[in-house]
């Protein structure tokens, strides 16, 4: 029951930081977003690394994807991610151990789930 508790706090924290610092600012700079694209090449550098991640390995083309969808959708994600890493290193109890599984697990858990990611996103192009 505990472990519940630390997933859906840890959940709905990390949430709302990522909403607040990420999706909010994206959100207000959408409009200006593909006007510096198209003239400053630097600001493309600033684009959230979970987008800059699905185009790099699955070949995402940004412009036939809603945006603002695909940030909320990388939010929703990277909580859950965080808090499924969180939740599972309680389950340990040797330091040394939980920092070698935690790492293996995190790496494991992001690449499944932007796999998910990126399945979703072929299907809804489509």
């Amino acid at each position: 029951m505990e472990e519940l508790v630390l997933f859906i706090m840890c959940f709905i924290f990390v949430f709302m930081l990522y909403r607040l610092f990420i999706v909010l600012p994206v959100k207000r700079n959408k409009k200006t977003r593909d006007k510096k694209i198209k003239k400053n090449k630097k600001y493309k550098d600033k684009e959230i690394v979970e987008i800059k991640y699905l185009q790099a390995i699955y070949k995402i083309d940004i412009d036939k994807v809603d945006y603002k969808k695909l940030v909320n959708i990388c939010c929703f994600v990277s909580s859950l991610d965080i808090s499924l890493i969180v939740s599972f290193m309680e389950f340990i109890d040797n330091f040394l151990l939980k920092i070698i599984c935690t790492i293996i697990f995190s790496v494991c858990i992001i690449i499944f789930s932007y796999h998910l990611v990126y399945l979703y996103l072929r299907r809804k192009m489509k």
